[in-house]
């Protein structure tokens, strides 16, 4: 029998809230995707379906028929090792299977899954995939709201999502430098009773100068001073790959901020608003947190001094873009099977973010996390916090 009830409880409690996310959506907000990065929420909605289906009903449950046959090609995402599916950029083109499909398919996942788990079947693998599958669908959890985000700010009405999301809480302290000694540190996860990606192993040591860092991440109130300083227009602070990024997208500011008739406003969740000059900067780039960062005389932390010092700052509002390529640790090795590609294929081209967001759901995070995207992606609610 399963080891725990209470991973039944968490698999229900966030099937649950996947679908309490999409509550205040229209029908026709299910379908749309403006951009390759951006997914239909339907599709999410698929998806984190799909990966229970496809990696504990189908090959462990006895006499387990398909909901669908064709899903697999629909739903999967990137995975090479079972089989073909959408291209990336047509999800948005997935009119069928209707929305209310979809859910019937959740809601069949869910409770053939809730029923195998009853059974006397279950093995430590099988748990270690469940635990898998359920952060894997916190993880898309957070894309919903992010994509939902993106497709309702690009919407020409800019229409609210609710009024209850809080997405900007102010940081009521004051500035200050946190010093931390030169040193050999250990870095890594090493705590076995909570989860954790295999991204975070193994535990090694790092050697690390000494450094300061901020315990404040950077408000909107200093980026619109670098904004208003000339900031966009100075090649000397930008990556050559960022400055022709800037000037091939005319990029003047953060995603989602609006000058109306001479003054700042921000979309949100909650519909267009006068932009919180307390709150930390979201929405930006690594290319314009590292040109921020050289405007103020000092650098973006690496992932390493952030989870050294992380303990005596907080952090949780935004993900936090760090310097540190993401690369495997040292021994890293990827899990069998398809399992496998969920994070060791992607360790090229993209930089480590650390910390977590408003958007990320609740028992995801941890001071161990590695985030990572490409350096020219701001649709997730990315700031940053300085070093020197």
């Amino acid at each position: 029998m399963i080891k725990t009830k209470n991973l039944v409880s968490f698999f229900l409690e966030t099937r649950e809230h996947t679908e309490s996310i999409c509550k205040p959506l229209e029908i026709e907000d299910y379908v749309v995707q403006p951009i390759v990065d951006v997914s239909p929420p339907k599709w999410h909605m698929g998806h984190t379906s799909w990966f229970f289906e496809e990696f504990i009903l189908k090959p462990h449950k006895p006499n387990y028929q398909l909901f669908d046959k064709d899903f697999a090609f629909v739903f999967n995402s990137y995975y090479e090792a079972v089989g073909k599916r959408v291209v990336r950029n047509n999800r948005g083109n997935l009119t069928r299977p209707g929305v209310a499909k979809v859910y019937d398919y959740r809601h069949y996942v869910t409770n053939e899954l809730k029923e195998f788990l009853n059974s006397d079947d279950i093995t430590s693998e099988i748990e270690d995939i469940l635990l898998i599958g359920i952060h894997h669908e916190k993880q898309h959890q957070e894309l919903l709201l992010t994509d939902i985000k993106y497709i309702l700010g690009n919407n020409p009405l800019l229409p609210k999502y609710n009024d209850s999301f809080l997405e900007n809480p102010g940081q009521e302290f004051k500035q200050e430098w946190i010093a931390v000694p030169e040193g050999v540190y250990e870095i890594g996860h090493n705590n076995s009773e909570e989860f954790c990606y295999d991204n975070e192993l193994g535990r090694h040591k790092v050697y690390l100068h000494d450094f300061e860092i901020s315990n404040k991440l950077i408000t909107n109130a200093e980026y619109l001073d670098f904004i208003e300083a000339g900031g966009y227009k100075d090649h000397n602070i930008w990556h050559a790959e960022a400055w022709d990024w800037v000037n091939q997208n005319d990029i003047s500011q953060p995603q989602y901020w609006h000058d109306i008739d001479g003054e700042w406003h921000q979309y949100t969740l909650n519909g267009l608003q006068k932009l919180n000059l307390k709150a930390p900067v979201a929405h930006i780039s690594y290319y314009e947190a590292f040109a921020f960062a050289q405007w103020k005389g000092c650098r973006l932390p690496t992932e390493f001094e952030w989870e050294i010092a992380q303990n005596q700052f907080n952090w949780g509002s935004r993900w936090e873009w760090t310097e540190s390529a993401y690369l495997p640790y040292p021994g890293y090795t990827k899990a069998p099977g398809a399992i496998g590609e969920y994070n060791g294929k992607f360790m090229v081209n993209q930089k480590v973010l650390r910390g977590g967001s408003v958007a990320t759901s609740p028992k995801h995070t941890r001071a161990t996390y590695r985030n990572f995207f490409q350096t020219n992606l701001r649709w997730q609610f990315t700031g940053l916090r300085l070093a020197k």
